[in-house]
C-alpha cells in the first residue's frame, strides 16, 4: 500500500459523526462524534490534502487534516446555518455565507470571513437570502456574493470585511453587477479572476478588473433544461453541471430529464450527455471519469462518463426509504452521495439509511468493496475523497 493512500471522509450530518477511511481497504483512521456538518456547504478542498467544513450545530468552521496524526487542525467560530463555503486560490482566506437551515424562509444576513494564517475573523451583515460566495485572490482579495431576488453579484474587499468592528455591522458592496433573479450554482477559475454563476438563461461569466467585475458573454445551456449546480474541472479548464428539465413540480421527479453538461473554457465547445430520468444532482470528478448518481423508482445507477466519451451505467442496490412515486425526492427520504478524487480512479457512492458506501473502480466499473463506516448515513450523508497531492484544491468552492 502507498505511504499515503487516498482517504474518504464520510459525514452523517443527521447522526452527527465524521469518519475517515483509507481507500480501498476501508480502515477507519479517524473519527469525530457530536459533529453535525453542513451538507449544503459541503467539503472545501485545501492544499496538502486538507479539507474545511462547517459544524452547523456548534457553529464552527473545521479544518481537517486526514493525513496527519491529529484530525482537527483548527476550529474557528462562524455564523450558521452555513449555506456556502469558499476560499481564495491560496486556501488562506475563507468565507462562509448563511442560509435557511431548518426554516421555511431566508432570515439570516450574516457572512463570516477568516484568515487561516493570521487567525483573524469577522462577521458582517450583507443581505438576507442564500447567497453564493466566491473569494478571488491577488494582492487585494475580493469576496463576491451571488444574491437572488433581486439577482446581483456584489463585490466586497476581503480586507474591509476582515477589519469590520465587533457587533456584526452591515456592509455595502463597493461594486455590483446585475444578474437574473434565479441564480444557483457558482464557480471560479483560479488565476484568471473569472467568476461564473448558473441562471435559467445560462452561465453568467464575469472577470475581475481591478477591484470590480466586468460582464462577459453568457454561456448558453444549449438545452431547454438548466443547471442548478456548477463545478470547475481541475483536470482541465472546463465547467460541469447537470441540466434538469421537465415539469418542476417535485411530485413529478421520476419524469425529470437529466443531461451532463460540459463546457470547455479553452475551445468554447459544449457537450451534452443524456443521463436518464429521475433525480440527478451533484457530480464527482475522478482521474479519467465524471460520476453521477441517478435515483429512480425503477432502479438506481451510477453513471460514469469517460474522457473519451464512453458512458458506463452501473446498477446500484435498492435503498429502503428511497424516494417514491407520488412523493418528493427531498423530504424524509434516503438519497446518495458521490465522491471521487482527480488523483485516483476510485468512486464512492453512499447507500443512505444502510450505512454502506460502494467503492467502485472507474476503470473497470466493478464494485471492489463495500465500506461500512459505522453510521446509518441518513439522507445519504456527504463525502469527499482526497489524495495527498490530487490538485482538488484547484476548485476553491465547497462541494
Amino acid at each position: 500500500m502507498p505511504a499515503d493512500p487516498p482517504v474518504l471522509l464520510v459525514s452523517d450530518h443527521v447522526d452527527g459523526s465524521v469518519h475517515v477511511l483509507t481507500v480501498p481497504d476501508g480502515a477507519v483512521v479517524g473519527s469525530l462524534t457530536g459533529r453535525h456538518l453542513s451538507e449544503h456547504a459541503g467539503f472545501l478542498a485545501l492544499p496538502g490534502g486538507r479539507v474545511a467544513c462547517v459544524d452547523d450545530r456548534r457553529g464552527e468552521l473545521l479544518v481537517l487534516d486526514p493525513f496527519a496524526g491529529k484530525l482537527v487542525e483548527l476550529a474557528v467560530p462562524v455564523a450558521v446555518p452555513a449555506e456556502h463555503l469558499a476560499c481564495d486560490p491560496s486556501g488562506r482566506r475563507l468565507a462562509v455565507s448563511t442560509g435557511l437551515g431548518e426554516n421555511t424562509e431566508p432570515w439570516s444576513d450574516l457572512l463570516t470571513v477568516l484568515d487561516l494564517a493570521s487567525g483573524d475573523t469577522a462577521r458582517v451583515r450583507t443581505r438576507v437570502g442564500e447567497p453564493g460566495v466566491t473569494v478571488l485572490g491577488g494582492d487585494d482579495p475580493l469576496v463576491v456574493l451571488r444574491h437572488r431576488e433581486p439577482g446581483e453579484l456584489a463585490v466586497h474587499r476581503f480586507a474591509d470585511l476582515l477589519a469590520a468592528p465587533p457587533g456584526c455591522p452591515p456592509v455595502t458592496p463597493h461594486a455590483v453587477l446585475p444578474l437574473p433573479d434565479d441564480g444557483h450554482g457558482d464557480a471560479q477559475v483560479p488565476g484568471t479572476g473569472d467568476v461564473f454563476a448558473a441562471t435559467g438563461e445560462g452561465v453568467h461569466r464575469a472577470r475581475r478588473k481591478g477591484d470590480v467585475l466586468v460582464s462577459e458573454a453568457v454561456v448558453p445551456w444549449g438545452s431547454p433544461a438548466r443547471g442548478w449546480y456548477l463545478r470547475l474541472d481541475t483536470r482541465r479548464r472546463a465547467l460541469w453541471s447537470t441540466l434538469r428539465g421537465g415539469d418542476p413540480d417535485p411530485l413529478r421527479w421520476p419524469a425529470w430529464t437529466n443531461q451532463a453538461w460540459q463546457h470547455d473554457l479553452e475551445t468554447g465547445r459544449t457537450l451534452h450527455t443524456e443521463l436518464g430520468p429521475g433525480l440527478v444532482f451533484r457530480l464527482a470528478l475522478a482521474r479519467r471519469h465524471t460520476a453521477f448518481t441517478r435515483i429512480h423508482p425503477d432502479g438506481d445507477e451510477l453513471v460514469l462518463l469517460d474522457t473519451d466519451g464512453t458512458v458506463r451505467r452501473i446498477p446500484l442496490p435498492v435503498m429502503e426509504g428511497a424516494p417514491r412515486r407520488g412523493g418528493t425526492p427531498w423530504e424524509g427520504v434516503q438519497r446518495r452521495a458521490v465522491a471521487a478524487s482527480p488523483g485516483s480512479d476510485w468512486i464512492a457512492v453512499s447507500r443512505g439509511g444502510h450505512g454502506e458506501v460502494h467503492l467502485i473502480d472507474a476503470e473497470t466499473g466493478h464494485e471492489v468493496t463495500r465500506l461500512r463506516p459505522g453510521t446509518p448515513l441518513h439522507h445519504g450523508g456527504h463525502m469527499t475523497l482526497r489524495s495527498l497531492d490530487d490538485g482538488a484544491h484547484g476548485d476553491p468552492m465547497g462541494r
